[in-house]
């Protein structure tokens, strides 16, 4: 049940500079089958409010799931005597301006809001499931299905006012096959990939049927493939390799608190400098970056972010040069870096960091064929499988599930175990043809960590298919 938070603000009793109430509920359904048995069906809830106080040019956060005045009154308390320890330990003093007044809603984008019966969820996955098996060579078969269903509430001193509510669905279908020494694996999209802001639509029972059957079939085709060749190459990547391409390489590295040191500790730092904001040539004039949570169906689309910021498109690399950083109100205070609403927040229980939001590159004008056609020498590939990047996100090695050879203009032999590795700047500046809208996808992660404590959170990511030329590719042989 929604909390009556300005009653609970009215009622709080500290003399702080200012407050904020963020109330979290969230519910979790989780549906999975594995080789034709249910692994599965489990249901949370998890309801709470952080509340966050600046006192002496500082913020102090104390969360709590307890709703009686006692509670609510220990918990600003403590949030307080945070704010004046951190007051005598200050690199940087801000105001009630980082804290920005909004009134608003927004809610998920979905075609169809009626909910399905588990029955008739535990059916489909369980058809699905059974599509896989196409082949006695699949010695594995899983079909998952993840909703969530997340309502924010936020009021603060300031008078702001705002409602959030999210419909968030996860689907992923694998499939391991195995011939004698030889196992492959293969997914819808790469692991839970097929992430959105969407309603009941997403589980079309034939669709998913289709989508199953193709992942089956793929996983015993790349048992007689051949091995990726090793050699500098074109090289050719599908929106689905894209998402991970953009969310390690762009994404990580663009986050102000990593760049102003503050993930060192933990998740890592980053090649880019306060500097080459405005300066440094991040790839070649065709790639164009954004961050757009104003997407319908995207993974990480919303209106406000958790300091009230109010969330617009913005470019962070326009015709390959860098322009903004992915840093919150707060970083931009400290960097004197134009930077986006994404200071959020994984739970009630977490804090507000820099995070990633929807992180896109802008479609071209090349058609999937002519990128295919314009290419004498090189490898197409699909879907993540692995990938490793150093602490500051610059040297990469990522692996993919399925791969085909391009030769002479023509997509041909597929191959197994495909890699490519590069350098994050010099990578993007080799990019020589960019995908039109019709190549153009969205996919999500739901488990992008960092921060300490750690925070698993919410990522979108679109991008047309994308050609680069000279790039290290190898097999796994």
């Amino acid at each position: 049940m929604k909390k009556n938070l300005n009653k609970i603000l009215n009622e709080i009793n500290i003399k702080a500079d200012w407050i904020g109430i963020r109330e979290v509920r969230e519910i979790t359904t989780y549906r999975s089958v594995r080789d034709g048995n249910p692994k599965a069906n489990d249901r949370h809830l998890t309801h709470g409010i952080l509340i966050e106080v600046l006192y002496n040019g500082q913020f102090g956060y104390y969360g709590t799931n307890k709703f009686d005045s006692k509670s609510i009154q220990n918990a600003a308390s403590s949030a307080l005597k945070q704010a004046k320890l951190a007051s005598k330990w200050s690199l940087c003093s801000f105001d009630k301006d980082v804290r920005p007044k909004s009134v608003g809603k927004f809610s998920s984008y979905r075609e169809n809001n009626n909910e399905i019966s588990s029955d008739i969820l535990n059916d489909i996955l369980m058809k699905t499931n059974e599509s896989i098996k196409v082949s006695d060579k699949i010695v594995s078969a899983s079909s998952f299905f993840k909703i969530v269903e997340t309502d924010i509430n936020f009021v603060s001193s300031s008078g702001s006012e705002f409602s959030q509510d999210f419909l968030l669905m996860s689907i992923d279908f694998s499939a391991t096959a195995q011939d004698g020494n030889i196992i492959q694996s293969r997914s819808a999209n790469g692991r839970l990939a097929q992430s959105y802001q969407a309603g009941y639509e997403v589980f079309d029972e034939q669709a998913l049927l289709n989508k199953a059957q193709i992942v089956g079939e793929q996983a015993v085709e790349l048992l007689t493939a051949e091995e990726c060749p090793t050699k500098k190459t074109n090289l050719v990547l599908a929106p689905d390799q894209m998402m991970l391409q953009i969310h390690e390489s762009i994404g990580h590295p663009l986050e102000m608190d990593r760049i102003l040191g503050d993930e060192r500790n933990y998740a890592g730092w980053s090649f880019v400098r306060l500097k080459d904001f405005g300066n440094l040539k991040y790839g070649s004039d065709l790639l164009n970056v954004t961050f757009d949570p104003s997407l319908e169906g995207e993974f990480a689309s919303y209106k406000f972010d958790d300091s009230g910021d109010v969330a617009k498109k913005e470019y962070l690399i326009k015709d390959g040069i860098l322009l903004r950083g992915l840093g919150g109100v707060e970083s931009q205070r400290r960097s004197k870096i134009e930077g986006v609403a994404n200071f959020r927040s994984s739970s009630w229980n977490r804090s507000p960091i820099d995070r990633m939001a929807n992180l896109n590159i802008e479609p071209g004008d090349s058609t999937f064929d002519e990128i295919i056609a314009s290419v004498e020498d090189g490898v197409y590939m699909e879907s993540n499988r692995s990938w490793s990047i150093d602490d500051y996100r610059n040297k990469f090695q990522f692996g993919c599930e399925y791969g085909k050879l391009i030769e002479n203009g023509k997509l041909t032999k597929t191959i197994r175990n495909p890699n490519y590795r590069a350098i994050s700047t010099p990578f993007w500046n080799s990019l020589k043809m960019v995908g039109n809208k019709d190549t153009f996808e969205y996919f999500g992660t739901p488990h992008c960590g960092k921060g300490e404590p750690n925070q698993a959170i919410r990522v979108g990511h679109a991008s047309p298919v994308c050609f680069f030329e000279n790039i290290d590719v190898f097999g796994g042989a």
